[in-house]
């Protein structure tokens, strides 16, 4: 077995970053020539799956129904944690789940405005995540969701509040906080850097974990009617989405009449058929950068709210 109390390990502000908020997206105000743009758009394959989506958020916002989205990190690292956050803000976004990889870069982004080591050069050298603050501050949201029986999301998020991070405005998560809005956390062990460090305890990990997908089962229990995102996670928050579907219909919870979609830069097999098949009779498959068609998503379903 290696000895993990072994490894060197640096201050966060001494790594190099790829990323930003400087070079977040800048939200800008919707408005009716906004909506008659997306109007304009041809009645015909992703001009008609945008504006069925962009349909869908608005008749479930309006009618008080769930919308909530399943974030890869990858969402972060391409700055769009605003659009995310102003769309929770909003009321539009009533749930969250991201992977174990969003919850790193979240944090690291509140506490130093910048994440995204460069692993091609990191790993040669072996400093790949071996930065001290990003797995301290995990183990000790484990710890805490764990002792106070709360969910790791939330946790991670009243943490990151109570401890003042300078760039919590920019969090996911502390946002999820403050606003009382279920984040879960969904964690596969030995995918992420945090990991690597002998501070995480597996127990309270793996407690804290099944914690969220307690969290998130019960906020699929209310979907119906209403609207679920998988954006940028191909493996595992279709997964965990697809059991979640699985156990409210075992309970018996209506979950008959409610509208899917993927976004993603590749359509992969498991959101195809997780989120946007097996679920649902006709899920709502878009193919996009996410630093384009989040922001117009967004321009789109507050324009025509």
């Amino acid at each position: 077995m290696p000895d993990l109390h072994r490894l060197k390990t640096y201050p966060i502000k001494e790594r190099k970053n790829l990323v930003r908020i400087e070079q977040f997206a800048k939200l800008i105000k919707p408005s009716k020539e906004f909506a008659a743009f997306f109007d304009s758009l041809p009645d015909i394959l992703g001009g008609r799956d945008l504006n069925r989506l962009i349909d869908a958020i608005v008749r479930a916002h309006q009618n008080k129904h769930l919308v909530g989205v399943g974030l890869g990190a990858h969402i972060i690292k391409c700055g769009l944690s605003t659009v995310i956050i102003d769309l929770m803000e909003q009321g539009v976004i009533k749930a969250v789940a991201l992977n174990g990889a969003g919850a790193i870069h979240d944090y690291e982004i509140s506490l130093i405005g910048a994440t995204s080591e460069d692993v091609g050069e990191t790993i040669k050298n072996g400093r790949f995540g071996m930065a001290e603050e990003t797995a301290f501050a995990f183990a000790r949201a484990c710890r805490e969701a764990t002792q106070k029986k709360e969910g790791l999301g939330r946790a991670f998020g009243n943490m990151i509040i109570k401890d003042k991070n300078k760039h919590a405005d920019y969090s996911i998560m502390a946002t999820a906080a403050k606003l009382n809005i279920p984040c879960t956390l969904h964690i596969a062990i030995g995918t992420d850097t945090v990991h690597m460090h002998p501070c995480i305890s597996g127990d309270e990990l793996g407690k804290a974990a099944l914690a969220d997908f307690h969290i998130f089962t019960d906020v699929i229990c209310k979907l119906n009617k209403g609207v679920w995102l998988n954006i940028g996670s191909a493996v595992i928050l279709p997964e965990v989405f697809l059991k979640a579907v699985a156990i409210a219909r075992n309970l018996g919870h209506k979950l008959q009449e409610f509208t899917t979609a993927n976004l993603d830069m590749i359509q992969h097999y498991r959101p195809r058929q997780n989120v946007t098949g097996r679920p649902v009779s006709d899920g709502i498959n878009i193919t996009a950068q996410h630093e384009i068609i989040l922001p117009l998503l967004r321009l789109g379903v507050l324009s025509k709210l």
